[in-house]
């Protein structure tokens, strides 16, 4: 049992996956939370545009 207990301490064949799995989401999360951002910023400068236009157009 111990044999087989160190054996699998000593694996490390599925690691690299779960490595490059947790960096693919962590990427993921930047891009959402950066693409969040950049809407929040477009959205306010399209609506001082609206605002802007609306006024000329009085």
């Amino acid at each position: 049992m111990s044999k087989l207990f160190a054996r699998f301490v000593k694996d490390e064949s599925g690691a690299t996956a779960i490595e490059y799995g947790l960096i693919a989401a962590l990427i993921a999360v930047a891009i959402m939370a950066g693409a969040g951002a950049l809407g929040t910023s477009l959205d306010k400068q399209f609506t001082e545009i609206s605002k802007e236009l609306d006024y000329t157009a009085d």
